[in-house]
């Protein structure tokens, strides 16, 4: 077998698991601080969703501006946040142009809502301390 055939064949992407069978948080042994939402947590998707948090609808041109992200690493980013049904993407024309719109979806903005709960779990946990 090829070299680039063996390499092919060992690359597996991991994708988010749909919303019903992705596991849900954990309580650690004090019971008090539940595990973060691994979707959301990379940097770049909590970039993504916090802008779109703030925004009702953003373009990719806007998110990418925002963000100062590199097309290729925003579309795979939002890519993954559509997956796990976190944000909708509608794309259309406008004249000849095409124009990529997202939004946060109920079920993201629940997500985003629930990751900063987390958030502030672990930071009063911490000034317990």
């Amino acid at each position: 077998m090829a070299p680039s055939q063996t390499n092919r064949s060992r690359r597996t992407e991991a994708r988010p698991k749909p919303a019903e069978t992705r596991p849900r948080a954990r309580e650690t042994r004090e019971g008090s601080v539940p595990d973060l939402d691994r979707v959301i947590h990379e940097r770049m998707r909590l970039a993504i969703v916090s802008a779109l948090a703030a925004n009702p609808i953003l373009t990719f041109r806007e998110l990418r501006s925002l963000l100062q992200a590199t097309d290729g690493n925003l579309s795979v980013h939002a890519r993954k946040l559509e997956e796990a049904g976190y944000v909708a993407c509608e794309k259309s024309f406008d004249g000849r142009v095409p124009r990529t719109e997202y939004r946060l979806t109920a079920e993201g903005r629940r997500a985003f809502e629930k990751y900063l709960d987390h958030l502030e779990a672990l930071v009063r946990n911490a000034r317990r301390r």
